[in-house]
């Protein structure tokens, strides 16, 4: 397992970075190794400064259940460490879902098949939304972020604002006014506003006709959640943060109408698939959410390409593409990203970038 670390300062711009944020963000990089050495691979997520715990935490935790277990039977080591984490208070299913994209990797390599395909791939590529900066704070930024995401390709662009209708009003209609009444926005509020704040928010938002907003209050308040989708037509996208157990929650108290997962937070590509499948039992779709980690949004495009309940996949900021081979993650100019055809994962680790961004080898036997 390596521990990478990327420099933070793509991430905001021109901007200083605040005082309370890492400066770096590490990244474990697992590989899983049989005993005739084909490996399969995965990553977790380190930009709040949690990359060397969770880099332990694999290592501590759930390593010596990996040891001797069979990769074809991913299901069976998915249950073993999903019972693990019944006891892991201080964890979230995150840690299993790192675990788990690299078992599928592994399971495609040893099958010659891609993960989508073992899935039972549905299409071959994903229209694709741009995540716009966090930084915009004038009208006139937003709707240039707006038309260069549009003009690029992309089928769509979200914002993440979050202060208050009388500044984010403003910004949210000069993005409509300048990519027509057509053009796909979302808004993001990662869950800041108040109850009052988001129901005039999205009425605003049903004037504009964005097509979801996503997060408007605390992801755990269900009952804040179901009554702003009894007071509110925009669809309400929710449960980004929960885990896969909770997510029926949101069906069976009609907390929202559009779902949230990805293979990290939700417990790896089985535990996405699940929410997906149960997700369309129900009449719902599952949006899936960027994992910000090249391998995992790697994973979150094959679940994507199995699936017919996701309408896009989510592209962020071009930093979050790192140590691959070539671009798989980029979107060609129709704004569409293609599945890899290889098996597993599909795609091929820079092994040069990882040798010169790695701060620690661990390596457990």
């Amino acid at each position: 397992m390596h521990r990478v670390r990327l420099d933070a300062k793509p991430w905001y711009f021109d901007s200083p970075i605040p005082r309370d944020e890492p400066l770096e963000w590490e990244y474990p990089l697992l590989t899983l190794e049989t005993d005739d050495g084909l490996a399969g691979y995965s990553m977790g997520y380190g930009a709040n400064g949690e990359g060397r715990a969770s880099t332990v935490a694999l290592q501590d935790i759930y390593a010596p259940t990996l040891i001797g277990a069979n990769p074809l039977e991913s299901s069976a080591v998915w249950e073993t460490l999903k019972r693990k984490n019944r006891h892991l208070y201080a964890h979230t299913d995150a840690c299993l879902g790192v675990i788990d994209v690299a078992l599928w990797d592994l399971r495609g390599k040893r099958a010659a098949l891609s993960i989508a395909a073992m899935l039972g791939q549905t299409r071959e590529k994903m229209p694709t939304y741009r995540t716009a900066s966090y930084f915009l704070k004038t009208p006139d930024a937003v709707a240039l972020e707006a038309v260069r995401f549009k003009e690029a390709g992309f089928h769509g662009c979200k914002f993440n604002m979050f202060d208050g209708p009388d500044l984010d009003i403003p910004r949210l209609r000069a993005a409509r006014e300048a990519v027509g009444p057509d053009w796909s926005l979302m808004l993001d509020a990662s869950s800041y506003y108040s109850f009052t704040d988001a129901l005039r928010i999205g009425r605003e938002l049903e004037k504009l006709n964005y097509s979801w907003f996503e997060e408007p209050v605390y992801d755990r308040r269900l009952d804040v959640l179901a009554r702003l989708t009894e007071y509110l037509r925009i669809p309400i996208l929710t449960s980004e943060t929960n885990s896969l157990d909770e997510k029926a929650q949101y069906i069976s108290r009609h907390a929202g109408h559009l779902l949230r997962g990805d293979v990290m937070n939700t417990a790896g590509v089985t535990g996405l698939m699940r929410a997906c499948s149960a997700a369309a039992v129900f009449g719902y779709h599952l949006e899936i959410h960027t994992a910000s980690t090249p391998l995992l949004d790697i994973a979150n495009l094959h679940v994507a390409c199995a699936i017919t309940n996701c309408t896009y996949l989510e592209t962020h900021h071009a930093m979050f593409r790192f140590g691959l081979q070539g671009d798989p993650l980029g979107a060609d100019e129709q704004g569409y990203v293609h599945l890899p055809t290889g098996p597993g994962l599909g795609v091929e680790i820079d092994w040069d970038w990882v040798d010169d961004h790695t701060v620690e080898v661990l390596t457990i036997t």
